[in-house]
């Protein structure tokens, strides 16, 4: 599936965007022509030669501040992503398989998490566990584990009542063989497009906490803090939240590129695109010759 996902324009133009933010994220502190936390008399100047983007209300380098605050609001991302990937797939995948006692208590609980209000209950964690940034990306990795489970679970449905897995079952199989010989090639898809939506979905909740001040505390930078600092002084800077809100909208944008290239990667569609273009390629070499 790697080799037709790389035949897809979409995709390539979505990886190299997002190589692009990883390489933000790795060395936008080092790349930071200014202290991100240092300000000066230069209040809210527009873009020039010495600040590319400009400064803020403190006369901090926004540019410096948007390259700061990458490792923090992608890390952030990645580790929401990672928790509910865990707590959601694993769950799924095994309620088909551990009885009718396991799949009923996981699935009142994914009903719970889904009921659940999401901006309340973030605050609710971070209130009862403090206001830190592990306990924001607890809370939202749980609500975001049902998106997860139900997608496990509806691809483990399908995988095992399927006849050579009836077969295996039969034939004794352990569950655990199953799952790794069977169940895993066929969940990986539709995991891996969640997983690439929930990325870009992950970078907006991380956005929004932090533009409310949860899990991190001004003066720290992150994309959300700088949106939300430069939305008072919009009298006298209104192109201000332009900077931080067009590049967490075209790493979004981005995650959602790579997860329709995945899909299409994975079903009828892509596989048509591609072989219609390597027909194309082949009518032009032989036309050519």
């Amino acid at each position: 599936m790697i080799e037709v996902l790389l035949r897809l324009t979409s995709a390539r133009i979505a990886i190299g965007v997002l190589l692009a933010i990883a390489l933000i994220t790795v060395f936008g502190p080092v790349l930071a022509p200014y202290d991100p936390l240092q300000g000066s008399d230069l209040t809210l100047a527009g873009p020039s030669a010495q600040h590319w983007l400009g400064t803020d209300y403190t006369g901090r380098d926004v540019l410096s501040r948007i390259l700061a605050g990458a490792p923090l609001s992608i890390l952030s991302t990645l580790e929401v992503t990672g928790i509910a990937l865990v707590l959601g797939t694993v769950p799924g995948i095994l309620s088909v398989y551990l009885g009718s006692v396991f799949e009923w208590v996981s699935l009142r609980l994914i009903d719970t998490l889904v009921a659940l209000p999401f901006l309340v209950f973030a605050v609710a964690m971070t209130a009862l566990l403090g206001n830190g940034i592990t306990q924001a990306m607890i809370a939202v990795g749980l609500l975001v584990a049902p998106l997860f489970y139900r997608v496990a679970r509806a691809a483990t449905l399908t995988v095992a009542r399927s006849q050579y897995v009836e077969a295996a079952v039969l034939a004794g199989a352990s569950t655990g063989w199953i799952v790794r010989r069977h169940v895993w090639a066929k969940v990986l898809p539709p995991i891996a497009i969640t997983l690439a939506t929930t990325l870009g979905v992950g970078l907006v909740v991380i956005s929004s906490l932090t533009f409310l001040g949860i899990g991190v505390q001004p003066p720290a930078p992150t994309w959300g803090g700088i949106l939300a600092s430069d939305l008072d002084y919009l009298p006298q800077k209104a192109y201000a939240p332009l900077f931080p809100a067009v590049i967490i909208l075209v790493t979004v944008l981005a995650f959602s590129m790579l997860a329709d290239a995945i899909r299409d990667a994975a079903g009828q569609s892509g596989r048509a695109l591609v072989g219609a273009k390597v027909a194309r390629a082949n009518r032009a070499r032989r036309v050519a010759a």
